[in-house]
């Protein structure tokens, strides 16, 4: 028989009790008063949308979820949060585990706005069914992983506008400093000029990212579930991270611009591949001795564990030619983190972000002149638009170089990606307390998740 779990994170003690806060009111548009349900958190991400907290959110969190390992790491990295010396957080979390975990939340609903971020296999039917219960959703990337997946979205993004709830997904990168500015840049036709169409063989735009199984969160080592490693489950790098990339294309080359997913996007190319982990690694990474059976299937005669994580292809978005790539490897080379490149072709200038060694593997955003003026033209205008910039990023800069020129940016703007979550989320409670999303952010959700699926699709 099934138990209410009450856990106080300050100590993680277990008390069975009745369920508290039950209401069971249905949430509507226009919310100031937030109250978070975390459903079947199985990725860290789920709690850093708790790293900090928010004046409009009730600090008692409902977490639904089956028993394991998942919801009790997932607890323990909020009871971190919790006990820190520096800007401690005070979330209490009530905790239901057991199989009807998801029909248990359905039936409570203790509050009106459902987290995910977990297993991807389910992540899609989640989402459908706590917007047909009048649940708003913040959902971690990707919401779908298969083209399957896309389908079941669109219909869930058709009952959240009948339901009059908000389904919003959580894209952190829009926040990263060099971003940003390479976003303010391509604006300015005085500098960027208009972006390019670009070719298949030179894209006006392209993202690579380069990611590792292996690294600290919060500021210890990250143990990932068994699953994380099965594309069926997590999806393959092609439909995840890359929502990332076709996320950022689509917000910086066409901003707050519809996207229509019918008829804006062309797929031309795709292709995936496989990171071998040997079984020693994958012990240090999930703890685990053995494969479980259903990553069986991926393995090697030799032991190695094959994970298709990795991902390219190539398309076309209102006729500009762009590319994303994601590679995943095991562990970053010491002193090293993840890295992130980008480039912007315009008529004046291209725009290019930079995390390698040159650059102590921290985002970096430079420019480079092709419009034919001379530099001292070109850099003049370049000036007048940094100092125009410093109203809203003061202490902004540009530094000259052999080649081009380096925006220089305040160590204060960056923040970190653990911290960006935080930036999504108030973003999200500003969007729930007016009652709507921005006109453009739906229907380019559903061209990003069709651009990837897609893929997908093609690379198979």
């Amino acid at each position: 028989m099934n138990k209410r779990l009450m856990v106080l994170l300050a100590g993680l003690s277990l008390v069975c009790g009745m369920p508290v806060g039950c209401t069971g009111v249905t949430p509507h548009a226009g919310v100031s008063n937030v109250r978070l349900i975390t459903l079947d958190p199985g990725h860290f991400h789920a709690s850093l949308v708790q790293k900090f907290m928010y004046p409009q959110v009730d600090p008692t969190v409902h977490v639904y979820a089956p028993a394991g390992a998942d919801v009790q790491e997932h607890l323990k990295r909020i009871n971190a949060f919790n006990s820190r010396t520096d800007d401690p957080t005070h979330w209490q979390e009530q905790v239901y585990t057991g199989p009807d975990f998801l029909a248990r939340m359905l039936a409570q609903k203790p509050g009106n706005v459902v987290v995910l971020s977990g297993n991807n296999a389910r992540k899609t039917q989640y989402i459908l069914d706590a917007v047909d219960a009048g649940l708003n959703v913040l959902a971690d990337k990707p919401m779908v992983i298969t083209p399957a997946d896309f389908q079941l979205l669109r219909q869930a993004f058709a009952h959240a506008a009948k339901n009059n709830v908000l389904l919003y997904d959580i894209m952190t990168e829009r926040h990263e400093i060099t971003t940003t500015l390479q976003r303010e840049l391509s604006r300015v036709p005085e500098v960027f000029g208009t972006l390019q169409n670009g070719t298949a063989e030179e894209p006006a735009v392209t993202k690579v990212s380069v990611h590792h199984f292996y690294k600290e969160v919060a500021g210890a080592p990250l143990t990932r579930p068994a699953w994380f490693f099965d594309v069926t489950q997590q999806g393959e790098g092609i439909v995840d991270v890359t929502t990332h990339l076709v996320d950022l294309i689509q917000w910086e080359c066409f901003p707050e611009q519809v996207i229509d997913w019918h008829k804006d996007i062309q797929v031309n190319t795709a292709r995936h591949w496989a990171t071998r982990l040997a079984p020693e690694q994958f012990k240090k990474v999930t703890g685990l001795a053995d494969y479980p059976a259903y990553l069986k299937k991926d393995v090697g005669p030799d032991g190695t564990l094959n994970v298709f994580s990795n991902g390219q292809f190539d398309y076309t978005l209102k006729g500009v030619h762009a590319r994303v790539s994601v590679t995943w490897n095991f562990q970053a080379p010491p002193g090293t983190k993840d890295t992130h490149y980008s480039m912007m072709r315009g008529t004046r200038a291209n725009l290019i972000i930079k995390q390698g060694k040159e650059q102590d593997y921290k985002p970096s955003l430079y420019v480079e002149n092709t419009s034919g003026q001379s530099n001292a033209t070109f850099a003049a205008a370049l000036d007048a638009t940094i100092a125009k910039l410093q109203a809203t990023y003061p202490g902004v800069g540009v530094q000259p170089l052999a080649a081009g020129w380096q925006i220089t940016i305040p160590a204060k703007y960056d923040v970190g990606h653990e911290s960006h979550f935080a930036q999504v989320t108030r973003d999200y409670l500003k969007y729930l307390a007016a009652g709507k999303l921005p006109d453009w952010e739906v229907p380019n959700m559903i061209a990003k998740y069709y651009t990837t699926t897609k893929a997908y699709e093609m690379s198979r």
